[in-house]
């Protein structure tokens, strides 16, 4: 469990967390490469299904990451978002799934350290708890 490095899925913004992780990787900010990462268009366009099929699927952790509250770009995905995970963390804690793997963040375009310190982060939590066990599909 020592050499446990988690992966880690990440729905990213593409108007600011998106371009925050680009800022992140121009800047040669050093952060854990255990990630996947798919760009959305919102991180109010997540649906929780998405995160379900990826700790399904034996990824250990779930990264959501959008838009500062009021500078979304379509005005109020973020605050969708926000409901929709805050409800769906409650939904795994019901279940049994920990719901620290599953992680929501703010981070603007020019945040890119901040990006790096969100992923460190992320990873640190996941890799307390182990890898993932339950909801995962035996192959």
């Amino acid at each position: 469990m020592e050499n446990f490095e988690p992966k880690i899925m990440t729905f990213l913004c593409n108007w600011c967390s998106y371009a925050g992780a680009d800022l992140a990787g121009v800047s040669r900010l050093q952060y854990p490469a255990n990630t996947r990462v798919i760009r959305v268009p919102c991180s109010g366009r997540v649906d929780p299904l998405f995160i379900l099929k990826c700790l399904q699927d034996g990824y250990d952790g779930v990264l959501v990451s959008g838009c500062h509250p009021g500078d979304c770009h379509y005005l109020s995905g973020n605050y969708f978002a926000r409901r929709k995970f805050a409800v769906l963390k409650a939904s795994l804690e019901f279940i049994g799934v920990e719901s620290e793997r599953v992680h929501f963040s703010w981070v603007s375009a020019g945040e890119g350290e901040k990006f790096s310190q969100v992923i460190s982060k992320v990873i640190e939590s996941v890799k307390k708890i182990g890898p993932a066990q339950k909801l995962v599909k035996k192959r």
